[in-house]
């Protein structure tokens, strides 16, 4: 699929690996200038702006765990930017914390999980709110997860709750803010082949994910990435509040 970006200005939360570098790489090629967020893996970062220095992406830094981060991110990537078109909440952690940890332990890994998938999220999407009104437009993506509607394993419930709440966010962005022409959508992944889910792997088996699939072999990062392309486009846009599933044939709504 080709679809031609030029023009359009991306923030990207999570993009120095996983989903996020392999879309980051994609819209990119695809003539987008993207703000690459990332925390800690710079070097990954680097590497993609310099790949596609013609289209004048930068890198930035933030700890989504920091609310102060957070916003100075969104207001750094305004500055070098001026507009900002599209958001894609893409940013994720999921750590393991079974019930046979302690309250204080498994209360720490919780709040975790909250401040970077859903606290991050909604203070970006309130500052991107107020920029998308005052330009007259903008779209929102989150990657979500199937963990919202199927649940998850026991020992990932922080994630599974976190999810359910960045999709009844998105879900909310469309509904409220439709008519000052914000679109908002949601992604929701299955088990995909990224360095996040090798833990996963590790504990459980790869044949125990592919037992649950229909198809076979796992959901990669470039399975989604044109996906996430093609919404930013602005070819989807009456699709506004729709979640849209890739989990290959895991759940089925």
């Amino acid at each position: 699929m080709s679809i031609d970006l030029s023009g359009l200005n991306i923030l990207l939360t999570g993009a120095s690996q996983g989903i996020g570098k392999t879309t980051a790489n994609y819209l990119m090629t695809m003539g987008a200038r993207v703000a690459i967020h990332y925390n800690h893996n710079k070097t990954a970062a680097e590497e993609l702006a310099k790949k596609h220095k013609t289209t004048n992406s930068k890198i930035f830094k933030a700890d989504l765990n920091n609310i102060s981060e957070v916003t100075a991110l969104f207001k750094e990537v305004k500055k070098e930017f001026g507009v900002i078109n599209v958001i894609i909440l893409n940013a994720g952690i999921a750590i393991s914390h079974p019930i046979e940890k302690t309250s204080e332990n498994w209360f720490e890994i919780w709040k975790k999980t909250m401040a970077v998938n859903l606290d991050a999220a909604g203070l970006l999407t309130k500052l991107g709110i107020e920029h998308f009104k005052v330009q007259q437009g903008g779209r929102f993506i989150y990657i979500g997860s199937r963990a919202a509607f199927r649940g998850e394993t026991e020992d990932f419930l922080a994630y599974a709750a976190s999810k359910g709440g960045l999709t009844s966010l998105a879900r909310s962005v469309a509904r409220s803010f439709g008519k000052e022409n914000i679109k908002s959508f949601v992604i929701a992944p299955g088990f995909t082949k990224t360095q996040m889910a090798d833990a996963f792997i590790e504990k459980y088996g790869k044949e125990r994910i592919l037992s649950e699939i229909s198809l076979k072999e796992l959901t990669k990062p470039s399975d989604i990435a044109p996906l996430i392309a093609f919404i930013s486009s602005g070819l989807m846009d009456h699709a506004t509040g729709a979640t849209i599933d890739i989990n290959a044939g895991s759940h089925i709504r």
